[in-house]
C-alpha cells in the first residue's frame, strides 16, 4: 500500500493512502514523528516515519519515492520527480527510485491498541439518561512487510464527525462518505472499478453509482449505530497481488439480530498502472435473508499513450447480486474509456443497472437504469494572457435509459463555456453564465419537497450556473456558486456560499449555505441548510474542532464539538460532546433542546 506523509512549518501531521495510482484517503492515521525548524531562508523538517508503520514488499532494495512542496503564496507545487502537467503528485508510477533498502526490520510486528470508551446521553425526547462504557482493544500484527491482520474487538466510534447534511430533491439516494478510523485503513484495497462518486469541478457526477461493497452498511442502520463486537481485516499484496479480506460479526440491536458478514477482493496488478481483479460480499446487515454479490473488473491504463507523456484508461466491470426471494434482472455492468490530461480531456462511459440489483452490503444511487456519457474538454494556457494560468471549454452529454420500457428517463447537455478561468494568483471563474439543458420523464408523481407535489410527464427546463473562487492562500477565502433559470414546471435560484477566514497556523472559521428558492405552478419552497465549523491547533498535538449544522427540512440544529490529544503518536485521547434542538413548528428563533450526549475515549498504544 502506498503513503504519504507532509507537515508544514508549524509542524503538522497529515499522513494518508494512495491507492489505483492517483486516489487518496488521507483518514488514515499512521504512527510516525516530524520536526520543523524555521531558519532566515525559510524552514526545514525531519521526518522519522518506523518501518512498522509501512507495507512494503520483503527483500525489494528499490522503493518509489517522491517529494514535493506547495508554496500556497505563490500557487506553486515544486515536486522532485515526475513534475509534469499531465500528471498529479499521487501519480506513484512517476515516482523516482529509494536505491540501496537493505536489511529492513519491522520487528515482532505487533501492535496493541487497548481502549476505554464511555458514553453519558440526556434524551430529552425519551426523557432518559443513561451512562454507558466498556472496554475494547485493535491489534495489527504483520504477517510479513507487505501483508497485514487488523483485528477490533468491541469497536467504538466515539470519536468519529458527523456528516455534512444534505437536502434531498432527486430521486436517487443520496451518497454520505465513510469517517469510521477502522473501515478507512486500507479502504483502498477493496475500491472497485470507477463506479463510485466521480466528477470535480466543471465535471458532473455520473449520479449512477454502483458499489458493491460500501462500508457504511455495517454497523449502521437507519441512521443508528449497531455494535460490532468482532472484526478481522487482511489486507495488503503477496507480490504483484493486492489482497482484502474483512469479517464483521455486529451484536444484537434493537433494530436487528446479530449479523455475519464478509468482503473479499482479490487484484492483480500488471504492468506498470494496469489490474485485474475480482470481489465476493455475503450477508446482509438489514434483513434475515441470504444476500451475495459477485464481481470482477479490469483497468489498462498508461501515461504513455502513443509512445508520448499522455494519459489514457479503460475500465470495465460486471457485478451480480444473488438475493434470496429474487431472480433475474440482477446485474450491473460498464465500461469507460478515459483521456485525462493537461490540455484535452475526453471520456466515453457506459453503464447498465438493472432493477433488481441490490449489493446488501453495496451503496447504488439508482436502478433500471442504462447510463451512457461522453464529453471532453480543451483547456488551453495562454501565457501571460491578463494572468490567466489556464482557460477551459467544453460539453458533457449523459442520457439515461429506463431499462423496462426501454425509453429515455433523462438526459442532461453541460456546457463549459464561454468563461471558465484559472489565474496564476490561484483565484478562478468556473462556468460563468454557463447553460445546463435538462430533460426529465416522470413516469410517477415525484413528491420534490413536502407538500409539493410534481404530476407525471415531460419536463425540459434549461439553466445556468456560474462558480467564483477566491485562491486557497488568501487569509478570506471564498466560494460562491449561483444556479437560475427554468426548473421543472417552474423556476428556481441555487445559491452555495462558503466563506473560510485562515489565521495560520492554528485557526481556521468556514461559514457555508445551500438554500433552493423554487417558485413552481404546483407550490413554492424552500430548501435551506446553514453551517458553521471551527478548527483550532494548540500545537501539532492538542487541536479542536467544532460543527454546527441547521436544516429547515427536519428544522434540526446540531452541535458537536470534538478535542483529541495526541499524547504521543498511538496514544490518544478524544472527547466529543453533541448537542441537538428542534425549531419551533413556527420557526423563527424558538428552539427546544433535544438530546445531548458526551463521549470519552483513551486509546493506548504497545508496539512490539
Amino acid at each position: 500500500m502506498r503513503t504519504t506523509f507532509a507537515t508544514n512549518p508549524a509542524g503538522a501531521l497529515v499522513d494518508g493512502l494512495i491507492f489505483a495510482n492517483g486516489q487518496s484517503n488521507l483518514e488514515w492515521d499512521a504512527i510516525w514523528t516530524v520536526r520543523t525548524r524555521r531558519v532566515p531562508e525559510g524552514w526545514s523538517a525531519e521526518f522519522a516515519i518506523p518501518f512498522r508503520s509501512l507495507s512494503f514488499p520483503a527483500g525489494q532494495t528499490v522503493w518509489g519515492l517522491n517529494v514535493a512542496r506547495h508554496i500556497r503564496r505563490k500557487a506553486e507545487e515544486d515536486r522532485w520527480a515526475g513534475a509534469r502537467l499531465e500528471t498529479q503528485f499521487f501519480h506513484v508510477s512517476e515516482a523516482g527510485d529509494l536505491m540501496r533498502l537493505e536489511g529492513l526490520s519491522q520487528g515482532v510486528g505487533l501492535d496493541l491498541r487497548p481502549f476505554a470508551a464511555g458514553q453519558w446521553r440526556d434524551s430529552a425526547r425519551r426523557d432518559t439518561t443513561t451512562l454507558t462504557g466498556r472496554p475494547g482493544f485493535d491489534l495489527t500484527y504483520n504477517v510479513t512487510s507487505s501483508l497485514k491482520v487488523t483485528a477490533t474487538v468491541n469497536t467504538d466510534f466515539g470519536e468519529t464527525e458527523v456528516d455534512a447534511r444534505q437536502i434531498n430533491l432527486t430521486r436517487f439516494s443520496l451518497f454520505f462518505p465513510e469517517k469510521r478510523a477502522f473501515f478507512l485503513e486500507d479502504a483502498g484495497v477493496f475500491s472497485f472499478s470507477n463506479t463510485g462518486i466521480r466528477g470535480s469541478w466543471g465535471i458532473p457526477a455520473l449520479r449512477s453509482e454502483a458499489l458493491p461493497f460500501f462500508s457504511r452498511q455495517i454497523g449502521l442502520l437507519n441512521g443508528e449505530e449497531v455494535p460490532i463486537d468482532v472484526g478481522v481485516k487482511v489486507t495488503g499484496k503477496i507480490g504483484r497481488t493486492d489482497l482484502g479480506v474483512l469479517d464483521v460479526r455486529t451484536s444484537d440491536s434493537v433494530t436487528t439480530p446479530a449479523r455475519n458478514l464478509l468482503v473479499a477482493r482479490l487484484r492483480r496488478n500488471f504492468l506498470q498502472q494496469s489490474s485485474i481483479g475480482a470481489i465476493v460480499t455475503h450477508g446482509d446487515p438489514a434483513r434475515a435473508r441470504d444476500s451475495a454479490t459477485y464481481g470482477a473488473d479490469l483497468r489498462l491504463a498508461t501515461a504513455r499513450f502513443l509512445g508520448q507523456s499522455r494519459n489514457l484508461m479503460l475500465n470495465a466491470y460486471g457485478l451480480q447480486t444473488v438475493t434470496e426471494g429474487r431472480r433475474g434482472n440482477n446485474l450491473s455492468y460498464g465500461a469507460s474509456l478515459e483521456y485525462p490530461n493537461d490540455v484535452v480531456e475526453a471520456e466515453v462511459v457506459l453503464r447498465e443497472i438493472q432493477q433488481d440489483f441490490r449489493p446488501a452490503l453495496g451503496f447504488v444511487s439508482r436502478r433500471n437504469v442504462r447510463v451512457f456519457r461522453a464529453g471532453g474538454r480543451y483547456n488551453p494556457r495562454p501565457g501571460e494572457f491578463l494572468g490567466l494560468q489556464q482557460m477551459f471549454h467544453g460539453a458533457y452529454f449523459t442520457r439515461y435509459t429506463r431499462l423496462d420500457i426501454d425509453q429515455t428517463e433523462s438526459w442532461n447537455l453541460h456546457v463549459i463555456a464561454p468563461i471558465d478561468w484559472h489565474f496564476a494568483s490561484g483565484d478562478a471563474v468556473h462556468s460563468m453564465f454557463s447553460p445546463v439543458v435538462n430533460y426529465e420523464r416522470l413516469f410517477a408523481p415525484f413528491e420534490i419537497s413536502p407538500g409539493v407535489v410534481l404530476p407525471g410527464g415531460e419536463y425540459r427546463f434549461t439553466r445556468w450556473r456560474s462558480d467564483l473562487a477566491t485562491a486557497p492562500q488568501r487569509t478570506l477565502q471564498t466560494n460562491i456558486n449561483w444556479q437560475f433559470g427554468r426548473y421543472w414546471s417552474g423556476t428556481a435560484d441555487e445559491l452555495q456560499v462558503s466563506v473560510t477566514y485562515r489565521l495560520p497556523p492554528r485557526l481556521a472559521i468556514t461559514l457555508n449555505t445551500n438554500q433552493t428558492f423554487a417558485d413552481l405552478p404546483q407550490g413554492s419552497f424552500v430548501a435551506r441548510i446553514l453551517g458553521m465549523q471551527f478548527n483550532y491547533s494548540f500545537s501539532p498535538f492538542l487541536s479542536t474542532s467544532g460543527l454546527a449544522q441547521f436544516d429547515n427540512l427536519t428544522r434540526n440544529l446540531g452541535w458537536q464539538s470534538r478535542l483529541r490529544w495526541i499524547q504521543r503518536p498511538g496514544n490518544d485521547v478524544f472527547l466529543v460532546f453533541s448537542q441537538g434542538w428542534l425549531q419551533d413548528a413556527l420557526g423563527g428563533l424558538r428552539f427546544h433542546q433535544q438530546d445531548q450526549k458526551l463521549s470519552g475515549k483513551l486509546q493506548y498504544t504497545v508496539r512490539l
